[in-house]
């Protein structure tokens, strides 16, 4: 069962890569671009030049697992611009679902997230 666990980051590289690669270069392709451990959980996706293929690289406890999508219409949006001088941007699993059905999330706008604050919790519990 392919399931995004709690502390796993979505890292998208920036630059068009070759996607005839297989595993190993794209572990490789991991360490060099976006310069992460590919062995550490988190997902790993990376574009084409042409941008209407994308593969995701993925370690589980029993080996890689490689998602490829082909879109037959449109191109892949990354959902914000990397910072100036990264190679790669990271996004939540919903940008990544969006992202993976072609939608353009550029001009898209975040909402605050609600964070729980701590003195609050502890006062009620009293």
């Amino acid at each position: 069962m392919l399931t995004l666990g709690a502390r796993a980051r979505i890292y998208v590289a920036a630059d068009a890569i070759d996607l005839r690669k297989g595993f190993d270069t794209l572990a490789a392709a991991t360490r060099a671009i976006i310069r992460e451990d590919p062995l550490s959980g988190h997902w790993f996706v990376f574009v084409n030049r042409r941008r209407n293929r994308l593969k995701v690289l993925v370690w589980e406890p029993s080996g890689y697992l490689m998602l490829y999508k082909r879109l037959e219409r449109g191109r892949f949006h990354l959902p914000t611009a990397p910072r100036l001088g990264a190679r790669h941007v990271e996004i939540e699993a919903t940008e990544l679902g969006l992202m993976m059905e072609g939608i353009d999330l550029r001009g898209a706008r975040h909402r605050p997230r609600w964070t729980p604050q701590k003195d609050l919790a502890s006062t009620r519990a009293v």
